[in-house]
Order: C-alpha cells, then structure tokens, then sequence
C-alpha cells in the first residue's frame, strides 16, 4: 500500500510540474513566422547536378580544371553584379554608425540608446539610435566629427570632404570548419569564444585602381568620377578587394536580420560569396555543355552583335559596345535571368585557388577554403575569380574558366555578386519521391 501511494505521489509531482497542454507531441509553439521570399534582386537557382569544367580543349593548356559531374543544393544569387549605387549604401552606413556613436560618445545622447523598450539596460552597451537624423551638412560644426574630414591641407579648393580613410568597418564571423576539427572539440565546450573572429577593414573602394592596373594608358577620368558620380550608380562597383567584398555580405545580412524581427519574422540565411561550383552552375544557366551563359559556342548572335562586354580584338575594346565597364544590365542575362556572367567584371567567388582543386574536393556543394592571414605566402592568398571581364579576350568568358587574384589587391576589373543557400530543400518537390 505504501509503495501503490508513493507511486501516486511521484506521479502526481511529475505531472503537476508540466506545463499546459494536450498532452501530445505538438513541438515548441508560438514560434518566430517564417515567410518564404526571395530577397531582393535575387534570383532563385534549383538545386541539380551538372558537369562542372571544360567541355572543350584546354586552350591555354594550364591545367587548372577538369570535368566532373558535382550536385548543387538550391540558392539564391544577385541577378546582377553589385552596383556602385549598392556599395555606396554600405560606405554610407558605415560612415553614419562612425558619426552616431562618435557623437553619442561626445554627450549627444540622441544618438545612442541605453536601455531596450521594457527599461532594461541593453547588453553590452549603448546602441546606436537610428531613428535620429543626422544632417550631414551641418555635421562638421558638431564636437567630435571635426576628424571625420579632410584636414586643411588635404582638401581640394577647400571642399569639406569625409576623410575615407577613417571609414574602417568593424565585423565578425565564426570559423566553423576550425569549430568542426575533432581536436576542437573539447575547446569548443569548455570556450567557444575562439571560433568567433573579429575583422576590422576600410570599406571606401580603392578608386586609384583604374590608373595604377595600366601603365601609360590614360584613366584619370575613371579614377575621378566613376564611384562617386550618379552617372556610374548602375555600374558595377570595382576597386574591392576580397576581404572588402566578404564584409559586404555580413553587412547585408545583418542589414536585412537587424530588420526580420521587427515586422514578427524570423532570421533568413546568410549573404555571402558563391563557391566556385555555384557561380559555374548559375553562369551555365540551365546548359549544361555550352561554354558560355548565352548558349553555343559563339560570341557574336546571328546579327554579328557580340554578347558581353570584353576585348573582342587585338587593341579594340568597342566593337562589342563597351568600352570600360557598362551598366550590370546591358547584355542579355542567361537562362536564369542572370546579367553579364560574362564579361563587364570579373567576379569574386569565396574560395581558395588551388591548381588541384577539382582533384580533392568533394563532388557535394564542392568548396574549397582557405582563411589567409597577413604572415602566409602569397600563394595562400589567392582567390578565384570567374567570369572574365570588360579587358579580357574572350577565353575568361566562357564559364569554366578559372583564374584569381591576390585577396588583398583591388583591380577595375573585379566586382562581385552575393549569394544566400535557400532554406529547405527547394522551391518544387521532385516527382521522384513519393508522399
């Protein structure tokens, strides 16, 4: 009898401690709503499996691909290349946060919030008020943002100007692949805190790109007006360099998860750099063997007209209605709707360059990184990039070429575009599984 109560009593502290319910398997309620959406000015690409590399000779012999048959999960990409305009709004935010917390720090508490809507003090520390308008043009008169401009002897014909040197962006990331390492394992428990890597970068592109990539060739024009000047806003941002473009990518997710909550949904992916195997399989636009993004094997349609913006003929830059860069729409975008895959810039991608990739990676979302510091060699460094561009012949259009660039050089050659893994398995259900 006393072990039939016992057995009652447990039973009766057990249930009486759950909270309210049906009693059923009904998972965590009253969740953040997930809305699925296509963000904005991107395009989306089903998942599939593709021949990746060359589907002809190997024209200059290098040795750097091969073909093979990987498979892709669905993603979406920038249905053009990221803008002057788009880059222009990052520069700007970064330029305004640097204002706002100077002069919150200055005394101006306008611009800062110390506590969240319930009174509480926030984590961490003050946060920068937003909704404040800062009025730029009466900005410099204001304690604390006399540094943020050009000093006397640095200005032009005394134009008050930003300093874009001070422009520098304060961003972090997590380094999961050194997370994942059976040796971090333990570390990874006892403090995560070392996976969690801190950069600070100039985010101001590097506009004296167009005169130091060519010698005795005049682009002074380009230097002085091509980032800044609103007849530029549509063309492709150059001047970027690597670890610039990659700031980007965390600025803009940040940007549109900052916002999600607000409006009752919850966070989406994140922004970031195509693999190599992603920009290939976008770039082919649904065709698998053609080795360019419009189709066949030719650059001019049955007119004559050439297709992308490159350097069509020895010492001619025009026939193909270019000149230096044209707007990220000019051309007619591939099968998936995407513009100037070739040609116009080239593009970064978020992997290493090795000459072996194609051997070791994996043929499952094949991805190659590196994470270079400052001490590696130069070799370490390098960067693929795709795509070829406004200078080049038209080899580097084809969409199996591979070359790269050094991480921390910039050229007026080099954009970029975003990327962000869908979330699920895609859009259309195949028809091979059963329900």
């Amino acid at each position: 009898m006393k072990r039939i109560l016992l057995f009652l009593f447990i039973a009766f502290a057990l249930t009486g401690c759950q909270p309210k319910g049906n009693g059923q398997l009904i998972g965590v309620q009253d969740r953040l709503m997930w809305a699925d959406f296509d963000p904005f000015g991107m395009l989306y690409i089903p998942m599939g499996s593709y021949h990746m590399g060359p589907s002809d000779q190997d024209v200059p012999y290098s040795l750097t691909t091969q073909a093979k048959v990987v498979s892709v999960q669905a993603f979406y990409i920038d249905e053009t290349e990221i803008t002057n305009n788009e880059y222009r709004q990052f520069v700007n935010w970064v330029r305004d946060s640097i204002a706002r917390r100077t002069l919150g720090e200055a005394g101006n508490d306008n611009f800062l919030i110390s506590q969240n809507e319930f009174g509480e003090d926030i984590t961490g520390g003050p946060q920068l008020n937003w909704q404040e308008k800062l009025k730029w043009e009466k900005a410099e008169s204001r304690e604390g943002l006399v540094d943020m401009y050009l000093s006397e002897p640095e200005r032009f014909y005394r134009r008050k100007e930003i300093d874009t040197r001070k422009l520098n962006f304060e961003y972090y990331w997590i380094d999961l692949r050194n997370a994942a390492r059976k040796s971090q394992r333990d570390q990874g428990d006892i403090d995560r805190s070392i996976f969690i890597k801190k950069d600070v970068i100039k985010v101001y592109p590097d506009t004296l790109c167009w005169i130091h990539d060519f010698s005795y060739s005049l682009n002074e024009p380009m230097t002085n007006m091509y980032f800044w000047h609103p007849a530029f806003d549509e063309y492709p941002v150059v001047g970027i360099n690597w670890r610039q473009a990659r700031a980007f990518t965390i600025w803009r997710t940040q940007l549109l998860n900052n916002f999600l909550p607000n409006v009752g949904l919850t966070f989406v992916q994140d922004f970031r750099l195509p693999t190599e195997s992603e920009w290939e399989y976008a770039a082919r636009g649904g065709q698998d063997l053609s080795p360019y993004p419009w189709g066949g094997p030719y650059i001019r349609n049955n007119r004559g007209c050439f297709l992308a913006n490159f350097k069509p003929m020895r010492g001619n830059y025009t026939d193909d209605g270019g000149f230096h860069t044209v707007k990220v729409d000019e051309y007619n975008p591939n099968g998936y709707g995407l513009y100037c895959m070739a040609g116009n810039v080239a593009e970064w991608t978020n992997n290493a360059f090795d000459e072996s990739a194609y051997n070791f990676s994996h043929d499952l979302n094949p991805d190659y990184q590196y994470e270079a510091t400052d001490t590696d060699l130069p070799a370490l460094k390098r960067k693929v990039i795709r795509g070829g561009s406004w200078k080049d012949v038209a080899y580097y259009n084809q969409v199996s070429t591979r070359t790269y660039e050094y991480q921390d050089t910039s050229k007026c050659y080099i954009g970029f575009r975003c990327v962000m893994s869908y979330l699920g398995r895609g859009k259309t259900a195949s028809t091979n599984t059963s329900k």
